[in-house]
This record gives C-alpha cells, sequence and structure tokens, in this order.
C-alpha cells in the first residue's frame, strides 16, 4: 500500500499501535496528537507529524480517529482547527473511538454536508493487538466508504463485521461490546471471592472455567489478569471503563431500554474512581469486590 496516504488523529495506546501498523505496511502516515511528545517514536519510523488536526488530513483523503470520548472528536473534526472541512469532497473519515450513538449520527450529517464519509469502525482489542493488526473492527456506513478504506481494514485487523449503513450501528455494538466485558470482569471477581472465602483456590477454578464452560479470550485473559493484580500499566484504562457505561446508559435512557446490569456497574466504576483509580486498569473494580468480601485479595482467604 505504498503511497496510499492515511491521517492519524489520536496517538494514545491504540493510536500509536494503529499508526505503526500502517507505517510498518507501507502507508504514507501522518500524525496529530494533542501531545506533541507521543509523536516523537513513530517520527522516528517514518511518520509525518502535524500541529492541528486539519494540516495532517489530505483533501479527499483518509482519516482515522481514536480519541478518548465525544468531546474529543468533536474537537478534532468541527473544533478550531478540526479536519472536517479540510477533509472535504471524496475524504473518508474512518471514527475507531468508543463514543456515543448520538454523535455518529450527527458527524455522519457533518460529513455529507462537506461531500465526505463518516464511517464507524470501533475496535475491540488491546494496545498489543492494534500493534499486531489483529483488531476486531465493527463496521457501519456508506458502502462506497466501506469498500475504498477495505485495505487499510485489512491491515489492523483479523476480522471485519460489517453492521449495515446506519452510521451508528458499529458504535452501538462497540459500546454493547464493553458493556458484556465489563459485566464479565464484575462477574468473574464476584465469584473468585466467593471461592476463596469458602477456602477454595480461585486459581483452580479459573483453570477449570477458561478451559471448559467459559474458553474464550475475556475469560481466559481477564480472568488471569484479575488474579494477579495486573491492573498497571492499564491496557484500558478504568476511567475511560467508567466512560464507556456512561454510554451504555445513557443510549439505553435515549431507547427506552432498561440496563439494571449496567446501573450496577456504573456504582462500581464511580466508586473505584471516587477512590483516586482513573488510571489503573478497568479491571481494577475487583479490588473493590475483594475488599467488600473482606479479602485482601481474590486468591485466599
Amino acid at each position: 500500500m505504498t503511497g496510499t496516504s492515511v491521517a492519524m488523529i489520536g496517538l494514545g495506546m491504540m493510536g500509536r499501535g494503529i499508526a505503526g501498523r500502517l507505517i510498518d505496511a507501507g502507508f504514507d502516515v501522518a500524525v496529530y496528537n494533542r501531545s506533541r511528545s507521543a509523536a516523537d517514536e513513530l517520527e522516528q519510523r517514518g511518520a509525518k507529524v502535524f500541529a492541528t488536526p486539519a494540516e495532517a488530513v489530505t483533501p479527499g483523503g483518509l482519516a482515522i480517529t481514536m480519541v478518548a470520548n465525544d468531546t474529543a472528536l468533536e474537537a478534532v473534526c468541527t473544533g478550531r482547527d478540526g479536519f472536517l472541512e479540510k477533509l472535504g469532497s471524496g475524504g473518508v473519515h474512518i471514527s475507531m473511538s468508543t463514543i456515543s450513538p448520538s454523535l455518529a449520527r450527527r458527524l455522519t450529517a457533518l460529513h455529507s454536508a462537506s461531500g465526505s464519509a463518516y464511517i464507524g469502525a470501533p475496535v475491540f482489542g488491546r494496545p498489543e493487538a492494534a500493534a499486531a493488526g489483529r483488531l476486531w473492527i465493527a463496521l457501519s456506513g456508506d458502502a462506497d466508504a466501506k469498500a475504498r478504506i477495505e485495505p487499510v481494514l485489512a491491515c489492523l485487523s483479523q476480522g471485519v463485521f460489517d453492521l449495515g449503513m446506519a452510521p451508528e450501528a458499529a458504535h452501538v455494538a462497540k459500546i454493547s461490546g464493553n458493556f458484556l466485558i465489563a459485566a464479565a470482569i464484575e462477574a468473574m471477581a464476584e465469584a473468585f471471592a466467593l471461592v476463596a472465602k469458602n477456602g477454595g483456590s480461585a486459581e483452580a477454578f479459573h483453570g477449570l472455567l477458561a478451559q471448559t464452560i467459559f474458553a474464550c479470550p475475556i475469560y481466559q485473559n481477564y480472568g488471569r489478569l484479575i488474579l494477579s493484580r495486573q491492573f498497571s500499566p492499564a491496557g484500558f484504562k478504568l476511567a475511560l471503563g467508567a466512560k464507556d457505561i456512561g454510554l451504555v446508559l445513557a443510549n439505553g435512557r435515549e431507547q427506552e431500554t432498561p440496563l439494571p446490569f449496567a446501573s450496577l456497574l456504573n456504582d462500581r466504576y464511580l466508586a473505584a474512581l471516587a477512590k483516586g483509580r482513573a488510571e489503573l486498569d478497568w479491571m481494577a473494580i475487583a479490588l473493590d469486590v475483594s475488599a467488600d468480601a473482606g479479602l485482601s485479595d481474590l486468591t485466599a482467604a
């Protein structure tokens, strides 16, 4: 893909992994991040670094965003020095951030008015998967734009799931998926605590589950990390997990869909934030599960 230009907007751990993967695959990569130092290593690898989102994009080209929240995405798209007008006719915005479905709908209308296309393409996978091109991508939006960005998505993923034309569909899938992961974290932590309080081995219990009825990556990998208390450095920060559960609840209110378990998780994340755990991995809600059960950790009573 040498010569294909892609602007990468947002260089957190996920954005850096995505940009690095594209560079290695031969794409011509331009990058922007609010903190310039995040781009230093990518610049050494060949990326062109720009001072604003607008400067990073090419008219009619491709732009990927991977930013923290709705506010950040609106800022890089339509705020001062935002790239929307510069991207212009024929451009495609590949939106990989976890954002609200309502913002996806608004941005789609704004892109359409400027002649560009908004494609929802949020991802499942941690930073190491981004760097290795092993993400899972949920996709929705205009069919012609999706066809154009296929080489980019193929470079970054081990699988793409097309959820149709509605611009928000992929983002609904993403927040729903993150809700399920958070629910699994909570459920595993509670089950580990119960086993430990009965004098059993939570590690042995996890080995049983992860090899039999829950033989899947979320239970295998997250369960292992919860039991080993690997909450720092964060692969996905607790503050972002709290934000995502908030998005789930907001969409539930919008769609008049009760989500009682999401409300429980929201309280769990709020408590963790209040205790200063925003920078820990979102699995760190397990600390409160163990504390509530009178345990110093989840491996022994």
